[in-house]
């Protein structure tokens, strides 16, 4: 998965917890926890899924252009890797979810500020079900309907942004049932 240098390594749940404490406390004045919990939790998977996406494709790339891969893809232009990070069948055989390019979390933390960031996270997880039959009316899409001042969720996409779940999927899945 993408992470920063800033961001907790899977191992550190210690940070983890904390900034899932401090985006507790950014809702806890404006609605039950019982509700807050949906929102946080549906954030922090859309980002594990979404870094876990981007982790195949970086992989993907490494390996079209590695000469001694089996998906080497000799003379490939841009537009060639390209469509072939398009292909599905390469995230399914490694059992990461296909997320649709406006669902991808990096286009969700670029609108967060926009007043319809609910809309555009109930859509991304549509789209999320819609290209993932396994997920089919799970995803929890109460985000447009939240009731929250201006600015908060969009500061909660910004806070679960600075979650860094590593580079191994394995670990990252078990950071991900511990936070949950």
């Amino acid at each position: 998965m993408v992470t920063d240098s800033t961001l907790p390594m899977p191992s550190d749940i210690t940070a983890i917890k904390s900034r899932l404490w401090a985006a507790a406390d950014k809702l806890r004045a404006n609605m039950d926890a019982a509700e807050y919990k949906h929102l946080v939790l549906g954030l922090i998977f859309l980002k594990f899924i979404s870094d876990a996406f981007q982790s195949k494709r970086i992989e993907l790339t490494r390996r079209f252009g590695d000469p001694d891969d089996e998906y080497y893809l000799s003379n490939a232009d841009a537009a060639l890797v390209a469509s072939e990070l398009e292909d599905r069948d390469y995230y399914r055989e490694a059992n990461v979810f296909w997320v649709p390019e406006a669902a991808r979390w990096e286009a969700l933390r670029a609108a967060a500020k926009q007043p319809d960031i609910g809309k555009r996270i109930d859509d991304a997880l549509a789209e999320i079900e819609a290209a993932n039959p396994k997920l089919k009316n799970i995803l929890d899409k109460r985000f447009a309907r939240a009731q929250l001042p201006d600015g908060k969720l969009g500061e909660l996409v910004d806070l679960v942004s600075t979650i860094g779940f590593g580079d191994d999927p394995g670990t990252a899945r078990d950071v991900l049932g511990q936070v949950y």
